[in-house]
């Protein structure tokens, strides 16, 4: 296994901060993560591991505000400045990777950003991965979400803690552990993003419907971040003929490390060794008893 870090420019100039890894072996596609508000690149290591037993080189990046990216933490001052960082860390993958299929996976706000950019790109996008995917209502209190679009144009940068308990995420101890020593993992958001993804959001659950892309969604049924309901319409919505949905029983918000990871990680691998392999799977939906 190799395991390199750097940083490419963002919109605005930004240096971001970015790491991927490759299996020993011949690469046969790449995977690019991109996590959600508060998370970082360093918190998807048995995902990365499944990936590289599979010949699947991976790059995860840290959004702006996020991890070792520079930025307030949990600030944008608009939507497209994610689609657009995003965009960059495409292009970084496409060259490093010439010729290879290449994937986009995102958790939670980084699934809607993934997401998003796919719709503008669709030409260039193998297949999405959406892990919990905030596009309907999520578990952030509502008079938190108010008080971001009321201060929004007037104090752009107010912060308040999400309000999200730390086992919101994962069933499994020693990640609750992890999630409330780690410097890097952060439970800030500010008016603006609020405002930012409250539109987004909303923009998108009308827009996900021209989705050419295949998509794989993963659920878990206990989620109090990202409702399963939303994300059950959602995927019913959608008109694509690719696409797949796995929820998960008792999953929490971060399946891929909740009890269920190993599943997880055995799922999405075996979704991209179908799309490399050209052999897509037409509208499936799968409930694991």
């Amino acid at each position: 296994m190799r395991h390199r870090e750097g940083r490419f420019t963002g919109e605005g100039n930004l240096e971001l901060y970015y790491q991927c890894w490759y299996p020993a072996r011949e690469v046969r596609a790449v995977v690019g993560i991109v996590p959600g508000l508060g998370s970082h690149s360093g918190l998807f290591g048995g995902l990365v591991e499944g990936l590289l037993a599979a010949g699947y080189g991976t790059y995860s990046v840290d959004l702006r505000g996020h991890g070792q990216s520079p930025g307030q933490r949990g600030h944008i001052d608009r939507w497209k400045d994610l689609c657009g960082d995003v965009g960059r860390f495409w292009q970084l993958m496409s060259a490093d990777n010439p010729g290879l299929p290449c994937f986009l996976l995102g958790h939670s706000l980084g699934a809607t950003v993934v997401l998003d950019y796919a719709l503008q790109r669709s030409d260039g996008v193998t297949g999405v991965i959406a892990i919990a995917p905030a596009i309907g209502p999520i578990g952030v209190s509502p008079i938190k979400m108010g008080i971001g679009r009321a201060f929004s144009t007037v104090w752009p940068r107010f912060s308040l803690d999400t309000g999200l308990p730390e086992d919101a995420g994962s069933r499994c101890p020693e990640w609750i552990a992890a999630y409330a020593n780690d410097p890097l993992r952060h439970r800030r958001g500010t008016a603006r993003l609020a405002a930012e993804f409250l539109g987004a959001a909303k923009r998108l659950q009308a827009e996900l419907l021209k989705l050419e892309v295949p998509l794989l969604i993963l659920q878990g049924s206990e989620d109090s971040v990202v409702q399963p309901e939303a994300t059950r319409q959602l995927f019913s919505q959608i008109t694509l003929i690719d696409k797949e949905y796995r929820e998960y029983p008792g999953g929490l918000h971060d399946l891929h490390n909740d009890i269920c990871a190993r599943q997880v990680s055995l799922d999405i691998v075996s979704w991209v060794n179908r799309h490399v392999e050209g052999r897509g799977l037409l509208c499936e939906l799968i409930y694991y008893p």
